[in-house]
């Protein structure tokens, strides 16, 4: 089969979050599999110095109605690379910015005709350079691509028999825009109903794709029945509860091309389930590296790498912060995020500088050294849909410690000292005193040095690569398919 996949970010050329990841390495490994796969993705500022410095045009031009205008953009051929091939949308006055969707002051105002430019040009250039089978849709951004599909395009002969595939990375990010986004975008307005697009008088561009796309996935098994609840659907449970049927959870994998102790080249040595020594030069590195050299080796380390956010679970940290410095151990936090979050963690780790560092930025170096030096990861998530932090740390022999949500509880398997079982530690409630618990079965379960050795190969044992879920998505893409057919 041929899938084309529409994404508004891709490591190595975007990214400021999850989505990036996973659209850098599932493209490839679904190419492993013998299919024929196409990237499209906006042609940002931060693009252009990846690609050649004449850029390779694929399309010259493609007309791009709206309302009361055109717009012209150009397919810019990336080159084929590991198997994948990729286009980008170029359109200067609407991607030509520093940022992806916003600066600090806010979105960028124009997010909605920016992004519904991208999905109509799209399938524009699918028709010219190769319609597949089934288009791949992620989030709010790509989200119009079924809609247009199944209202616009409706009856394109080229078009009409292609199926899609919406993947919600996270329901949060919906893309919100006024009614007159329905014009603006050349939508009838028969499809600004409560039962398609509409939400609250607003144009919802995920909720166009909920209803519009022939099948869905998200990041995880839990995190799909999670957004089926008033918790976690974000006002999109109603609407998801509808398509039960057509919703797969599928757990987002780790590259581990880049996340392995065994050829990672930021650590300051490798090392492997069978011959862990490494890892204590790795441990003492990042010590230094956080000038808490003074740390004994009996102490254990605990690693933080996070967007410093309420969602992540930090107001619990804050709150149960001066009873856990009364225990022995170290905390070393990388990460950005609310001003808040930002203050406590420098706060924390200047009345408690022996015990407590924390780097407020984010660093790719860094985050590797916590996640092969540390002997403990928090995630206290309040919800996560899947996460990749916990993959990467089981692959390091660095011990989880997770809230119960999401992809957290799909991957991390509660320690059993007695059957030798499990591979970290998990709390259910959003009290902070579940979290202490938790950290305190660590702690406790760190003085047994066999066992915690007995732990951590259990899981570096654990395989949470791509292949698999790859597998699983090429089923999701011969059913949507065959329903189109």
């Amino acid at each position: 089969m041929h899938i084309v996949f529409a994404a508004s970010e891709c490591v190595p050329f975007a990214k400021t979050g999850g989505l990036a990841d996973v659209m850098g390495a599932l493209p490839r490994e679904v190419a492993k599999l013998g299919h024929q796969v196409t990237v499209y993705l906006p042609l940002y500022a931060r693009v252009r110095p990846l690609l050649d410095e004449e850029l390779k045009v694929a399309v010259r031009s493609i007309t791009i109605p709206f309302e009361t205008y055109n717009r012209f953009v150009e397919i810019v051929d990336g080159d084929i690379r590991e198997g994948v091939q990729y286009y980008f949308v170029n359109c200067p006055e609407l991607f030509d910015r520093t940022e992806l969707y916003g600066t600090a002051a806010g979105d960028y105002p124009d997010n909605a005709e920016r992004f519904g430019l991208f999905c109509r040009a799209v399938l524009e250039a699918a028709k010219v350079l190769g319609v597949p089978d089934v288009f791949h849709v992620h989030d709010w951004q790509a989200s119009l691509i079924p809609v247009y599909l199944r209202t616009v395009y409706a009856t394109d002969p080229m078009l009409r028999a292609a199926g899609t595939v919406l993947t919600i990375h996270n329901a949060a990010y919906q893309g919100k825009f006024p009614p007159s986004t329905t014009p603006q975008l050349l939508f009838p307005w028969e499809i600004f109903t409560m039962d398609k697009v509409e939400q609250f008088d607003h144009f919802n561009f995920l909720k166009g794709g909920v209803v519009f796309a022939d099948l869905l996935t998200t990041v995880s098994k839990r995190y799909a029945e999670e957004i089926q609840t008033a918790e976690f659907g974000e006002q999109l449970e109603g609407v998801l509860l509808k398509r039960a049927a057509d919703l797969r959870g599928i757990l987002n994998g780790a590259d581990y091309e880049l996340w392995d102790p065994a050829t990672d080249g930021y650590l300051a040595a490798h090392y492997t389930r069978q011959n862990l020594g490494g890892k204590r030069t790795c441990r003492a590195d990042l010590l230094h590296a956080f000038g808490l050299e003074g740390v004994l080796e009996t102490t254990p380390v605990i690693g933080i790498v996070s967007r410093m956010a309420t969602m992540k679970g930090f107001d619990l940290v804050a709150e149960i912060a001066e009873e856990l410095a009364t225990r022995d151990l170290a905390i070393v936090a990388l990460g950005t995020g609310e001003p808040v979050y930002e203050k406590f963690f420098r706060e924390w780790a200047i009345k408690h500088p022996t015990k407590v560092a924390a780097q407020i930025r984010y660093d790719e170096v860094l985050a590797h050294k916590i996640e092969a030096g540390a002997d403990m990861f928090l995630m206290p998530s309040r919800y996560e849909p899947s996460g990749l932090n916990q993959m990467y740390s089981l692959k390091y022999g660095t011990v989880p410690v997770v809230r119960a949500t999401g992809g957290l509880d799909d991957t991390i398997e509660e320690w059993d000292a007695k059957k030798q079982t499990g591979t970290g530690f998990k709390f259910h409630g959003l009290e902070p005193a579940d979290l202490l618990a938790a950290v305190d079965r660590a702690l406790g379960a760190f003085q047994d040095e066999e066992s915690w050795r007995i732990l951590m190969r259990n899981g570096m044992a654990r395989d949470h690569g791509w292949a698999g879920p790859a597998r699983e998505y090429a089923a999701v893409y011969t059913e949507a398919a065959r329903r189109r057919a």
